[in-house]
């Protein structure tokens, strides 16, 4: 065994070296400087954000077009990469405008897609801050309904879906959430009327009837739930005969469209629709969840 060599007796090379004001290596800029008490000192894209401010004029970004990046983003379940661009473009939209809001509920719709839920929360409300009572305003509402269930916050829930339809009584989506959160409270009776306006604006498939008859059954309408339940089984087959002629037979079939969410409440989108409700976003019919479940996201699309 040898003996180790005392401290470090390697012999680098020396030279005369570089004056302590030679700025070629500055590698903190003054335009980089932040603020440690504002900033979190291991958010590594607080470097990139000051250097998209620094680099790029905001009269020189598409907000709209950043908008259909992160739908797009979105509709082939890159939800991570959907987070970071309706970010930039809320923090690239003038500030407090209906297109700030209408990335913060898209950004929300993303962190949902990945389970979330308090990123969710977070810019749903940051949406509602801006403004609640606007044209995204319902679907911010019934997607933080859908958020605050998941999280626990049921009580809360049921708040922002009765508040989704005061907002937009037209809103269908809505309506089938309220009758999901009012069904688990126990309220049977209320939850029908909800279903029944559900289905009278057009939402119409198998999860809401199948929450229907499960609330018929809580009122002791046995005979109706076996009917509505019977007419969402054949929905529910009818689909699985489109989905397996759509794919010509072969390979599996995956009911759920890209950007769907098993589970899930209203959105914010352009395009299709995630939970194929009023507004546009990108999904169709949604699995079910939570025994039926509440319906699934859609991304907001301005009315562009």
């Amino acid at each position: 065994m040898t003996d180790e060599p005392d401290d470090h007796d390697h012999e680098f090379s020396a030279g005369q070296g570089l004056d302590e004001d030679y700025e070629e290596f500055t590698l903190d800029p003054p335009e980089l400087n932040a603020d440690p008490t504002a900033v979190d000192p291991v958010d590594t894209r607080v470097i990139t954000d000051a250097l998209d401010r620094r680099n790029i004029a905001d009269d020189q970004v598409d907000v709209e077009q950043l908008l259909d990046v992160g739908l797009s983003y979105m509709g082939i379940n890159r939800f991570e990469e959907a987070t970071g661009t309706f970010e930039r473009a809320a923090m690239y939209a003038e500030e407090d405008s209906l297109e700030a809001q209408e990335a913060w509920v898209n950004k929300g719709v993303a962190h949902a897609e990945l389970e979330e839920y308090d990123e969710a929360i977070g810019a749903y409300e940051e949406a509602l801050r801006i403004d609640d009572d606007s044209e995204h305003a319902a679907t911010a509402e019934t997607n933080l309904a859908y958020a605050l269930w998941e999280f626990g916050r049921h009580e809360e829930a049921l708040e922002h879906a009765e508040r989704a339809v005061e907002i937009d009584p037209r809103f269908a989506q809505a309506w089938y959430n309220r009758g999901f959160f009012l069904l688990e409270r126990g309220l049977a009776e209320d939850a029908v009327t909800a279903f029944n306006n559900a289905i009278r604006l057009g939402h119409r498939n198998a999860d809401v009837l199948e929450e229907k008859a499960r609330a018929l059954e809580e009122t002791g309408e046995h005979e109706e739930a076996e009917e509505v339940a019977e007419e969402a089984e054949r929905l529910r087959q009818e689909r699985e005969r489109e989905l397996v002629e759509e794919h010509g037979g072969s390979g599996p079939v995956n009911e759920r469209a890209p950007g769907e969410q098993a589970g899930g409440a209203g959105g914010a989108g352009r395009g299709g629709g995630l939970g194929g409700n009023s507004g546009a976003g990108l999904g169709g019919d949604l699995e079910e969840s939570l025994g039926g479940g509440i319906d699934g996201f859609e991304s907001e699309d301005g009315g562009r």
